[in-house]
């Protein structure tokens, strides 16, 4: 199977069934309480695409190089970006995509306009937030120790969490009990599209659409097949792209984020 083959039956036809979804919602006017809809969501959606793409490059061109995966010279296309197939770079705007539009899908069915805001008893908890942000702080570093001075087979593991948990802790610092207060969303969110595209990896192994590394690797397998890494790796992202948009189009992030302008800028006559 070809890498464009396996975009094109795991992901693009997906990404038409919920968008087709997604338009006939628009029609029939179902909004989502307590998040910014509509265009905000369209333009929520872009700018994960162009964070995926620009913060997911240097670090996939790593990965390439230095053979922690590789994908069949035989099943690409061969334009190559750097070390990275053009299919590579598809695959992040298509699973950004993907997971936004799933985010949609839930969010207008778990809030539908009309019923209980679910910004009405919503408190601010710093005590939720520096916790989560010191635990992840703590992982962050106990990783990055791996993938510096551990042993060669955590490189993938450590180096997944090195270049994913920054980010993580910029949205958990900035709003962890307000994904908290959105939980049922938030979970539902990550754990349905990290399963899918780990179960589609599966496909892709068995096809060496591309390979993982034996030696960088902890050798944990799901399946006698899927590296540990791998799913480790959809549910990050996932969870990247799901704390992302909710925190973006939550009013209680915007109500936050106004809070702290007005805290920090001085008050015009």
């Amino acid at each position: 199977m070809t890498y464009f083959g396996f975009l094109l039956r795991f992901l693009f036809i997906p990404i038409l069934i919920f968008l087709a979804i997604a338009l006939w919602d628009n029609r029939q006017g179902r909004q989502i309480n307590g998040f910014r809809n509509g265009k905000a969501v369209w333009i929520a959606i872009a700018v994960h695409v162009f964070l995926a793409v620009a913060y997911t490059t240097p670090w996939d061109n790593y990965l390439v190089a230095t053979g922690v995966w590789y994908y069949n010279p035989n099943l690409v296309t061969g334009i190559v970006i750097g070390y990275v197939p053009i299919e590579e770079y598809t695959f992040f705007i298509v699973e950004t995509i993907l997971a936004g539009l799933w985010w949609w899908f839930l969010a207008r069915r778990f809030y539908p306009l009309g019923e209980r805001a679910c910004i009405g008893n919503f408190m601010p908890n710093k005590r939720l937030i520096y916790l989560s942000a010191s635990m992840i702080a703590l992982v962050w570093l106990v990783f990055t120790c791996l993938f510096f001075l551990g042993h060669v087979k955590w490189t993938y593991l450590s180096i997944i969490l090195f270049w994913a948990l920054p980010v993580i802790f910029i949205q958990v610092l900035f709003g962890a009990d307000i994904l908290w207060h959105h939980r049922k969303l938030v979970f539902w969110a990550i754990i349905v599209p990290g399963t899918y595209l780990s179960l589609t990896d599966i496909v892709a192994l068995q096809a060496t659409t591309w390979s993982i590394s034996t030696t960088q690797t902890t050798g944990v397998l799901f399946f006698k097949i899927l590296p540990l890494e791998e799913a480790t790796f959809f549910f990050v992202t996932n969870m990247m792209i799901t704390f992302g948009i909710t925190l973006l189009l939550s009013e209680e992030s915007h109500q936050r984020f106004e809070e702290a302008r007005n805290r920090l800028l001085p008050r015009q006559c």
